[in-house]
């Protein structure tokens, strides 16, 4: 027993050298910079901005030629030529989608032989109209004179009058078949009926074309127009020969045209009203097809909104409903985020807006937002 506080006063003192040797390396380790302080998070902060909302809502439209054509064959035959090109490769091709054309010019033309023999067929049958007619046409001025001399009876001189207009309407009649012989004639020829684009050619060399065969869509782009639907409450705002601007995505800049046609009706199934804006294309940068933009009923200010990025917004650490955004500031150098209770509205495309808890230009943090707390250091990068 004498022996037992000695042993615990010795236990005793080297728990106080332990002690001694840890405070000793704290020490050490702050007098270094080794401390167990967070470091600071990279975020990226951006000013509260204002959202212009006015009245005028954007639709899309399809571009369209101002005229399309469906040019078919009236005279049926085997297609004997189409018009040639250079391509981009300099030999010579026929014509196709891409390709200019000009009013009047032939674009194809079928086989004429048969439609030749049959102008020369309807002549023929003219020139033998006209033999028997001024026969006839002789006969008949000879019975007149008879008649008046009483050297003819009455039904010699009906008959001989019967034979002569027969012999006219045979003669109209000839030249009638002549002139639509000619006609189908001129008809194996393809005309193009404007200046425009080749937009498709459904037709090859050697290939039998019926009456009304389709063998090119052709159309003129020197105006376009754009087509978009509207619903009934903003219909009103379309008034024929307003100016209205349209953008596409594949081109620069704004083109400006008017509406030139408002449906007097909504379609049966859409429930929307077409309107039509004319554009002039003289540069032909508008193509067919293209997707366009337009805001109709725009130019009034409505009110200026309070916005942040979506990314902004977090779930309050306050109030489970709420919502904050940390606001950035910095006093001695150093970057602190601050967390921010909001109220916050509707969203608008990747931005939503705030209606309480902001001022617009205060800097928040649009990126790494649910990495850090209220009062945690940041960095702020680019």
């Amino acid at each position: 027993m004498p022996n037992t506080p000695k042993r615990n006063l010795g236990n005793l003192g080297r728990l106080n050298s332990s002690a001694a040797l840890l405070i000793t390396f704290l020490a050490a380790a702050c007098e270094h910079g080794v401390t167990s302080a967070n470091p600071a998070t990279p975020v990226r902060i951006s000013p509260v901005g204002h959202y212009e909302e006015n009245s005028g809502l954007r639709y899309s439209a399809n571009i369209e030629a101002l005229t399309q054509v469906n040019l078919a064959f009236k005279s049926g035959g085997y297609v004997e030529h189409i018009v040639e090109r250079r391509g981009s490769d300099g030999r010579m091709r026929a014509l196709q989608a891409g390709d200019r054309v000009t009013q009047g010019e032939v674009l194809a033309h079928v086989r004429e032989s048969e439609y030749a023999d049959r102008v020369n067929s309807a002549k023929a049958q003219l020139d033998q109209a006209q033999a028997n007619y001024d026969k006839a046409k002789l006969d008949f001025e000879r019975a007149s004179n008879l008649l008046k001399s009483d050297s003819l009876t009455k039904a010699q001189f009906d008959a001989t009058k019967a034979a002569y207009d027969s012999g006219a309407a045979a003669v109209e009649n000839a030249k009638a078949a002549l002139e639509q012989a000619k006609t189908a004639l001129s008809d194996c020829s393809l005309r193009s009926p404007l200046t425009g684009w080749v937009l498709q050619r459904t037709v090859e060399v050697g290939a039998l074309a019926g009456t009304g065969t389709q063998a090119f869509v052709l159309a003129d782009t020197h105006l376009v127009k754009a087509v978009f639907g509207v619903p009934d409450t903003r219909v009103t705002a379309a008034k024929l020969g307003a100016p209205l601007a349209i953008t596409t995505s594949s081109l620069v800049g704004e083109f400006q045209g008017r509406i030139t046609a408002v449906s007097p009706s909504a379609d049966p199934k859409s429930r929307v009203f077409s309107v039509e804006v004319t554009i002039p294309n003289s540069d032909d940068r508008l193509k067919s097809g293209m997707i366009a933009t337009q805001t109709l009923g725009a130019g009034k200010l409505e009110q200026l909104t309070t916005v942040v990025p979506l990314s902004a917004v977090v779930r309050s650490s306050q109030r489970a409903d709420g919502f904050s955004v940390f606001v950035v500031s910095d006093p001695s150098g150093k970057s602190v985020a601050h967390e921010r209770a909001v109220e916050i509205g509707d969203t608008l495309g990747n931005m939503i807006s705030v209606t309480k808890g902001l001022n617009v230009g205060e800097p928040i943090v649009i990126t790494g937002a649910t990495l850090i707390k209220d009062g945690d250091q940041v960095k702020v990068i680019p």
